[in-house]
């Protein structure tokens, strides 16, 4: 992948500090044919570099735009080399970064970079058109915060029964690295280990046919349109190519961003982690500058609020069905 700009974090950080580059950077990955109005697609724009912002000619409502127009950062009064900084730590940090960091390196408020970091990773949720193929692992697992990290009142609260009972569950589907690719990932929150959703899921996101390999769990049993090989962790983890042990590594990844830098994610944000996680596994290979670039790619036409963001409102877009 061909990209321009910073391709470490001493660059970004000296790159992103003249809002030029900021402009400049965000409109090659937005427009690479050229500015063109965000509203009306005309490519008759007039940039106004007293105000950092372009006009439409044609003649309709709302002709002045910018570069934050239409993407993740819309409506924000935080200047863009914030954002970007941001952004570069959420791609490039392997463990994920915290909001209290990101407010230190950045100079705003913990709420602030909390809201920043949510709408960042709106940018992250790929689109999923194709189903996978080849050798394929599904596995699941529950996600919740340690009661030993809770306060006491917040464990009475929150912890009501033992095992998975308070934790939510997780899916997780995995592609076997093939034609010199690696393994690919996708991550979604699951309503229970229920037969119903974890094949429904499985149906969706893999092509008939295909090798799937999956633990000894029940609800796995019926999925006679795959290759189904299952291997009992009472016996062993391991049955020649029979195995999730990709899965497992990737939900000791997930984990271990939750409980060292994130500590507790409430349930109904959880689904953005995983977004997150799944794009830095699926992308390891590419460099922090190539990263990070497809990153910017994906901040257009995609929105969260803050009254979305702490559920006054529903969520609209991708996460809508969360």
């Amino acid at each position: 992948m061909e990209t321009f700009g910073p391709d470490t974090l001493e660059a970004a950080v000296v790159y992103f500090s003249n809002p030029d580059n900021c402009r400049i950077y965000l409109a090659a990955h937005r427009w690479p044919d050229g500015v063109e109005c965000p509203r009306c697609g005309s490519k008759t724009v007039l940039f106004q570099a007293k105000y950092n912002r372009w006009q439409c000619g044609s003649k309709h409502d709302l002709r002045q735009f910018t570069s934050k127009t239409g993407t993740i950062f819309e409506d924000s009064p935080l200047v863009l080399s914030k954002w970007l900084l941001a952004m570069w730590q959420v791609v490039n940090c392997k463990n994920g970064v915290s909001s209290y960091e990101i407010a230190r390196a950045t100079g705003v408020t913990q709420k602030t970079a909390w809201f920043m970091d949510h709408r960042i990773r709106v940018a992250l949720g790929m689109s999923k058109p194709d189903q996978f193929t080849g050798h394929v692992e599904a596995d699941e697992t529950f996600v919740g915060g340690l009661a030993r990290n809770m306060h006491k009142a917040v464990r009475a609260r929150r912890i009501t029964g033992t095992g998975g009972k308070d934790k939510t569950p997780v899916m997780g589907i995995l592609e076997r690295g093939k034609d010199g690719k690696p393994s690919q990932v996708r991550t979604t929150v699951v309503p229970d280990r229920r037969k119903k959703a974890l094949q429904a899921e499985v149906r969706k996101h893999v092509q008939a046919g295909s090798a799937l390999y999956t633990d000894s769990l029940k609800s796995y049993e019926g999925l006679t349109e795959f290759e189904h090989g299952v291997v009992d962790h009472a016996v062993q983890y391991v049955d020649g190519k029979i195995h999730t042990n990709g899965m497992e590594n990737f939900w000791s990844l997930l984990k271990r961003g939750i409980k060292g830098t994130y500590v507790s994610v409430e349930p109904f944000h959880l689904f953005r982690y995983l977004d997150e996680q799944t794009y830095r596994f699926n992308n390891r290979t590419m460099t922090d500058g190539e990263r990070f670039s497809q990153a910017v790619d994906g901040i257009v036409g995609k929105r969260l609020t803050f009254d979305q963001l702490t559920g006054k409102i529903q969520e609209a877009g991708t996460c809508s069905d969360q």
